[in-house]
Parts: structure tokens; sequence; C-alpha cells
């Protein structure tokens, strides 16, 4: 019976060996492919979700041609990149991408079409890892959140550029630290049409954004609060319920800005405002203007 013991032991061993060795540095995933494949060019997988145990750390996934990839668990450095492809993750429960990668992991997600059909929780959670790179994405239809930071992962920073995130039935973007700081950098990122808000930073939180678009959202367009912080250079707020909110403890710098054509332009309620003087704030409904300090002065 020992002895059955040891040579079962060391069979599954020698099996997660070889899974291990089996897997590729760069695999592929077709809408005609096939889970039962190797995820090679030529025997591609049909979801990222049959890829990813076939994919090596820090490999890449690529899409060959249009489909619905589905919803997947990323466990550790990954990239998936369908740049020139419509590469849809259609989910109507859950999440779409789920980032739960370890402490040193960096994620790269590229030419995405999320889309939650209103029942979706989130498009995209980062719940750990180092960094979150989401460009050229398109987020719309999910229920909760169409992008949600909260790596537990110390420091922890997403980059998202030139991305989509629309039509949410609550928030657009959130940044919600579980308990040490995560930031978020946005650079040509647009978010428009949340029931709620569109830019939701919660203590902790460090957002730089900049050519960047927050309109038609129902609640705020950007809001923070506690020891959130906002570097906001030469975006637009515009037609949301309240432009800019910075509640008791946030704080924002700010440039180059157009806030017009709210119903509310800021609420800034207990939070400080720094600007450079060059903020455009038009057309918005309350007329009011912020108590704002400018950079140089105390």
């Amino acid at each position: 019976m020992r002895f059955t013991v040891v040579a079962v032991g060391l069979t599954v061993i020698f099996l997660a060996a070889a899974q291990l060795s089996a897997q590729a540095s760069r695999t592929f995933v077709s809408g005609v492919g096939d889970d039962a494949n190797p995820c090679s060019r030529t025997a591609p997988c049909l979801t990222f979700n049959g890829a990813i145990v076939k994919t090596a750390a820090g490999g890449e996934i690529n899409v060959l041609d249009p489909g619905d990839f589905g919803a997947v668990t990323i466990p550790r450095a990954m990239t998936i990149d369908a740049t020139g492809v419509e590469a849809g993750v259609l989910v109507t429960a859950g999440n779409g991408i789920t980032v739960g990668a370890g402490p040193t992991d960096r994620v790269f997600l590229r030419g995405l079409d999320l889309v939650g059909f209103g029942t979706g929780a989130f498009g995209i959670e980062f719940s750990s890892g180092l960094m979150l790179t989401v460009e050229n994405c398109r987020i719309s239809g999910f229920q909760q959140r169409g992008i949600r930071i909260e790596s537990n992962t110390a420091n922890a920073a997403a980059f998202i550029s030139n991305t989509v995130v629309h039509d949410q039935l609550n928030n657009g973007i959130v940044v919600d630290p579980p308990s040490d700081t995560n930031s978020v950098t946005l650079d040509h990122v647009q978010v428009f049409n949340s029931a709620a808000i569109g830019l939701y930073l919660n203590p902790g939180s460090t957002a730089y954004v900049r050519d960047s678009e927050f309109s038609h959202n129902a609640g705020n367009g950007v809001y923070a609060f506690g020891t959130a912080f906002l570097f906001f250079d030469s975006n637009d707020v515009s037609s949301n319920g309240v432009g800019l909110s910075l509640l008791t403890g946030a704080s924002a710098r700010l440039s180059k800005n157009n806030v017009t054509g709210n119903t509310v332009g800021f609420n800034t309620a207990g939070g400080v405002v720094r600007s450079f003087g060059n903020n455009q704030t038009l057309g918005n409904g309350d007329s009011a203007q912020p108590s704002i300090v400018l950079l140089g002065q105390r």
C-alpha cells in the first residue's frame, strides 16, 4: 500500500510537471478554434479560458479572427492581444475579465470588446497584481462597474489608454484600494452614459488623468473623497449631473480642463482644489465657481 501511495504521488507530480512544460510563451485563439487543441497558430483554442492554462507566465495570447472568447480569470503575468480583430468577451453574469495575479505580476489587455448586457457584474476587475494595462478596449453594459481597480498588492497601478467605457448601469471606472494605495493613469479615455458616476476615487486612490472625457453620467463626472488625490489636465467634463465632486479630505490639481454644461459644475464641500488658473467653466446650471487655491499660493 505504501508503494502504491508513493507511486500515485509521483504520477501526480510528473503530470503537473508535464503540463507546465507544455505551456507555450505564445498561444492563439480563433472564433472557429477548439479548446482541445494545443492553442498553436495552426490549431488555435476557442476561448481565453482554454488558452490561459496552456500559456506560460509572462506569455501572450493572440486573437486570430473575430469571435466571442468568453470570460476569463488571469492568475499570473500575461498579455491578451486582439489588435486589429473584433475580439468579444460577452457575459450575462459574473465578470468579463478578473485579474487575480501575483504581487509582482503585470497584465496587459489590448483590443477587447467587453459587453455585459445589463446583467454582467464587472467588465474588468483588478483584484490582485502589481500592474494592469488596458489599451484600445471597449467596455459597455455592466451592472456594477466597467472597470474596478482594487488590487490588494501594495502600490498597484493601472494604466488605461484609448479606451471607451460607456453605458454602465452603475459606475464607469472605480478605484477602491482595499488596504493600501492604488493609482490609475487615464490617457485618451472616454467614460459616458454611466447611470451613476464616471470616475469614482475612494480613499487611498491617486488618479492621473489627461486628454479624457467624462460626459452624460447621471451622477458625477468625477467623484473623489477621503484621501483621494487627482491630477487633472486637459480633460472635458460635460453634461453630467455634477461635473466634479471633491469632498472632505480629497484634493485635486487642475489645468486646462473644460467643465461645461453640467447641472452642477462643482461640489467641493471640504475638498481642496488647486489650479493653474487656465480652466474653463461655462454653461453649468448652478453658475457657481469652486473655491480654488492658485498653484504657487497658499
